[in-house]
């Protein structure tokens, strides 16, 4: 039988070598994803202290702020994979549903952290005050640009699932869109670890 076969078992979005091949491969770009934060991360810790006259982090974060945000991110984890457990089902009302709702989780995240940078600006904290700023700015506004990214993806994907069905194809997408959202919610335990826990006491 060919590797290039149609498979009839297993979840709908690995049915084909196409399937396959495409998760796989985006499993290597999540990867390469990994070592771009990595060595944000990496200059956001050489850098750190480095305020000059800039107001120190531990001045300007607010745990409730930093709390919420980490909230509605996990939350929203959790309502993109039932979402995939819904599409599994073969469920597009459910897998539509819970998209949307991890599409409105995500908004909210953004939103706040959006206000966050506005805030953190009106107090004297820009890309252009400080070494340690201009690390932290590249680092979260990183990570939100790709938060930004994810949400015009899934807003095509709800466009697309409402017009063409629960397929194969589809599938694959949603799949694949559930990989990419569960890695910046784990991008993000990083964050909230590494940026705002340590820097609020150190």
């Amino acid at each position: 039988m060919s590797g290039h076969s149609e498979l009839t078992t297993g979840p709908l979005e690995y049915r084909s070598h196409e399937d396959r091949m495409t998760v796989l491969g985006f499993w290597l770009f999540l990867g390469a994803e990994i070592a771009l934060f990595a060595t944000l991360f990496a200059t956001y810790a050489v850098l750190f202290g480095r305020t000059a006259d800039a107001p120190a982090p531990q001045e300007l974060f607010e745990m409730p702020m930093a709390l919420t945000m980490t909230f509605l991110l996990l939350t929203s984890s959790f309502t993109c994979g039932i979402a995939i457990h819904e599409m599994r089902r073969g469920s597009l009302k459910g897998l539509l549903t819970w998209l949307i709702i991890t599409l409105a989780l995500g908004l909210g995240f953004l939103g706040f952290e959006i206000y966050e940078f506005v805030h953190y600006a009106h107090e004297g904290a820009t890309l252009q005050s400080s070494a340690y700023w201009s690390s932290f700015f590249v680092l979260t506004g990183t990570h939100g640009a790709h938060v930004t990214l994810g949400i015009c993806w899934a807003v095509l994907l709800i466009i697309q699932l409402k017009k063409r069905g629960l397929n194969q194809m589809t599938a694959r997408k949603t799949f694949v869109l559930g990989l990419y959202w569960h890695f910046l919610d784990v991008i993000w335990i990083f964050l909230f670890t590494s940026v705002y826990l340590i820097g609020m006491v150190v």
